[in-house]
């Protein structure tokens, strides 16, 4: 079997490929990457292409399944750069998927797809997936599951794989979780138990997450198996305020939704970090899922609980942890993060 793989060096791109990697029914990798990494595994080959722009039929020939990963999340000052990289590039795919007849399509969609839903009831893959509208990762997650929804009906013969993990953490992606999220002013030693007073009790704030290895298991069963549809992914326990406090070994202090909105907006609006307010919107927002599809269909469950996931992106964080690609090269910001400085915090890629 060949596989191809957009976005095949960011968090969950390493995964996937050490993943696909170790399973005996494939044959070849292909990554496909704006930039090429100096390093290569034994069954993997890189191609470098920019997926607005380039030819892909090329790069899909011979393939029996392309798992679609690339996407922006900066710059969130420049909607327009985004949409085009994450919807225009997105369907450019898709359709040079279809062109070069490939059998089999994974998607990587998310939670963030969803509409607002409960936190306290879990919900399976048929909540409606309309995203939150003020956040432009929703937005763009839920114009993305329509294009989907259009190629399916035009291509029946595809078989399209939509999965939907929580936030994806492990220590090697911390630097560029930092720069995408953080910015260049986070400083990593404060990242410790003990050293952070409080954590915000803000209500709604119950979020999931898993490991980023077991998200590319999931995108590996996905392929080699004759999976279809939809598939949540997600470790318990679901984390709040008195799991991340724990975890901190921190206390809790009542925040208000609209105080931490307004905060994160004024920190956003003067360059201080890159995280527009329509992240915690989301956080605030989304429902809780459940997994039992992805167990039951895959044979899929998480190795690693969303805290130890936590945990670890954490100890990445404070010890400036990343891998040798691009995305994930721990120096990628530049000495002394200058480099994330002069893009404007979250104004340039």
């Amino acid at each position: 079997m060949k596989v191809v793989v957009t976005g095949a060096t960011g968090n969950v791109g390493t995964s996937v490929l050490g993943a696909l990697a170790e399973d005996p029914a494939v044959a070849e990798v292909v990554g496909i990457a704006r930039r090429r990494p100096p390093a290569t595994g034994s069954k993997t080959s890189w191609v470098e292409r920019d997926i607005v722009r380039d030819d892909l039929v090329d790069a899909f020939a011979g393939a029996d399944a392309v798992i679609h990963l690339a996407w922006a999340i900066q710059p969130s000052r420049d909607e327009r750069t985004l949409r085009a990289i994450n919807v225009s590039g997105s369907e450019r795919v898709f359709r040079a998927a279809l062109d070069a007849g490939v059998g089999a399509l994974v998607h990587a969609s998310s939670v963030g797809a969803y509409a607002p839903g409960p936190k306290d009831s879990p919900v399976d893959e048929s909540w409606p997936t309309t995203g939150i509208e003020t956040s432009f990762y929703s937005r763009h997650k839920a114009i993305v599951e329509e294009l989907l929804d259009e190629l399916e009906a035009d291509a029946p013969g595809l078989r399209v794989v939509r999965m939907r993990p929580a936030l994806i953490f492990k220590g090697d992606a911390a630097s560029e979780i930092r720069r995408l999220f953080a910015g260049p002013f986070l400083p990593g030693f404060l990242l410790r138990p003990r050293l952070i007073p409080f954590v915000p009790r803000i209500a709604g704030l119950r979020f999931q997450a898993v490991h980023s290895l077991d998200v590319g298991d999931a995108y590996r069963r996905a392929v080699v198996g004759d999976a279809h549809g939809a598939f949540n992914l997600a470790a318990d326990p679901v984390i709040g305020p008195d799991e991340l406090a724990s975890v901190l070994e921190a206390r809790t202090v009542p925040v208000p939704a609209r105080v931490a909105r307004a905060l994160t907006d004024a920190t956003w609006r003067l360059h201080l970090q890159p995280t527009p307010p329509g992240w915690l919107d989301l956080a605030l927002r989304v429902p809780v899922m459940d997994s039992g599809r992805a167990s039951r269909e895959l044979g899929w469950r998480p190795t690693r609980a969303s805290t130890e996931a936590l945990q670890e992106l954490l100890a990445g964080l404070r010890h400036g942890q990343g891998a040798p690609t691009p995305p994930l090269d721990p120096d990628a910001g530049g000495p002394a993060r200058l480099g994330e400085l002069r893009t404007g915090v979250g104004e340039k890629q």
